[in-house]
């Protein structure tokens, strides 16, 4: 069983990774339950909001929010982290701005991750989606 340290670590650990825009893919465990706030249809102006289940897509994930938005105009905050066992929950705010469109947008969300040997193994978004699909139709 992992500890709350352990997992409290890992959560620190994808952050981290995450903010320095480095490849996410090695946290990620071979398959994933992935789950995003969204109509599993998605949404034509939000492409890399869809479902995905391997490492390789969750890694993808990342690489496609890197493409449509400006990494340096990132003002994302983390508010809290809640740890549970094996289970973590990150409330946060993301504050990104859209490549295409330069119009920047803020929506509330919480991340819930599992770990199983050091590995995300749950990957569970619910945010503002409106927020984010707003900013992203203003090019059209």
């Amino acid at each position: 069983m992992i500890t709350e340290s352990a997992t409290r670590k890992a959560v620190q650990e994808f952050l981290q990774t995450m903010a320095a825009g480095e490849d996410l893919g090695p946290l990620f465990a071979e398959t994933v339950d992935w789950q995003l706030d969204w109509p599993e249809e998605g949404h034509p102006d939000v492409p890399w909001i869809r479902s995905r289940t391997t490492r390789g897509e969750a890694a993808a994930h990342f690489r496609e929010l890197r493409e449509y938005h400006v990494p340096e105009k990132d003002a994302s905050q983390v508010h809290q982290i809640l740890v549970d066992g094996p289970d973590a929950v990150v409330l946060a705010t993301i504050a990104q701005t859209v490549r295409a469109t330069g119009h920047a947008y803020t929506a509330r969300c919480a991340l819930h991750l599992t770990f199983e040997n050091d590995l995300i193994t749950r990957y569970h978004v619910y945010e503002d989606s409106l927020s984010v699909a707003n900013a992203l139709s203003r090019h059209r």
